[in-house]
């Protein structure tokens, strides 16, 4: 099939699926490869292991598919505004978890390629692909000061998916051009300045990071700029103008779970747990690293009431959980 024609086809079948943004890039895009290796170099990755694993295969999408050809990328649109609640569950884990949905969408939209004759590998953010690069050379974006990638439309709320293929598409014709400016909004809404630099992030310092990825105790000097994020963080998407132009989500898949009182949580079991947060991206963070950030926030935001709950894992087995315990303790009772 002619390039462009395909590119046609495909657009129209990922809009069917429910895809709210379509590109192709060409398979040798420019991911800033240099820069990637840079940062992992300096450590700013923190704990995420992966990332520093096999950087050719994520910067180069041959060294993944070696015959690949094109690069389709599709965008889910995820904004709602936060539920009334005494604290913050970043948008993007309100609800069912994104990488299933999308992935089982993806698998679709790859079934037909490989109709077509193509040989396809689909990734939803786990897999060896820097996505936010890939779709700003698709037509989708471009990587804002903070470095998530910002669509004119959906803003900052905006899930990608990707699929490298055998089959040659014509690569998106319009390309968005860095419409930043001299904002820097994102940079100084940021809790604990984690963006060192224009497009710049050190993780280490990122309450996203800190609170959903980190595997140790919150460090001391971040507990207070958590306020009542008990996983993830939205400063830096909060605040950019090109939201003003974002629309709800129609996926009623990202509908909030409920969100019930952190003493309340403290009590749970991994059973409890589980069973609330079950296929939703809070579920990977386990019970103890629940504690532990729930702990913080009361350690922040607290009140009597939570002292009885904080007070019972103040000797808990786990050293993490005791010492964010007593913190919390401590903190309640002299407010």
């Amino acid at each position: 099939m002619d390039p462009v024609a395909l590119r046609t086809q495909l657009a129209a079948e990922a809009k069917a699926l429910g895809f709210d943004a379509f590109g192709v890039a060409p398979v040798e895009v420019d991911v800033r490869a240099d820069y990637f290796k840079r940062w992992i170099a300096s450590g700013m990755h923190g704990d995420m292991a992966w990332l520093a694993r096999n950087p050719d295969r994520r910067t180069q999408a041959t060294k993944v598919l070696p015959e690949a050809r094109s690069l389709i990328v599709v965008g889910l649109n995820y904004y709602q505004p936060h539920p009334a609640a005494p604290y913050r569950i970043a948008k993007y884990a309100l609800g069912r978890d994104y990488h299933d949905l999308i992935l089982e969408r993806l698998q679709l939209l790859t079934q037909k390629m490989t109709e077509l004759g193509g040989l396809q590998k689909p990734y939803v953010d786990t897999g060896p692909v820097l996505e936010k690069p890939v779709a700003a050379a698709a037509g989708l974006g471009w990587q804002g000061k903070s470095t998530i990638l910002i669509h004119r439309e959906a803003g900052t709320w905006l899930f990608l998916g990707v699929i490298l293929t055998t089959l040659e598409v014509a690569p998106s014709t319009e390309q968005e051009p860095n419409r930043c400016g001299s904002c820097v909004r994102c940079m100084t809404a940021c809790p604990t300045q984690a963006i060192i630099a224009p497009y710049q992030l050190d993780a280490r310092k990122c309450l996203a990071y800190l609170t959903i990825e980190h595997q140790g105790p919150i460090p001391l000097e971040y507990r207070e700029a958590m306020g009542d994020r008990v996983f993830g963080c939205d400063d830096c998407l909060d605040v950019c103008p090109w939201n003003r132009w974002a629309k709800q989500t129609q996926e009623m898949h990202f509908q909030p779970r409920p969100h019930p009182p952190l003493r309340v949580t403290l009590t749970w079991n991994e059973a409890d747990f589980k069973a609330h947060f079950e296929g939703t991206p809070v579920e990977r963070l386990g019970l103890w690293r629940w504690w532990r950030n729930a702990l913080t926030v009361l350690g922040n935001r607290g009140t009597s009431e939570d002292l009885p709950a904080a007070q019972a894992l103040v000797n808990h087995p786990n050293p993490m959980v005791a010492e964010h315990a007593r913190w919390a303790v401590e903190r309640i009772t002299t407010r």
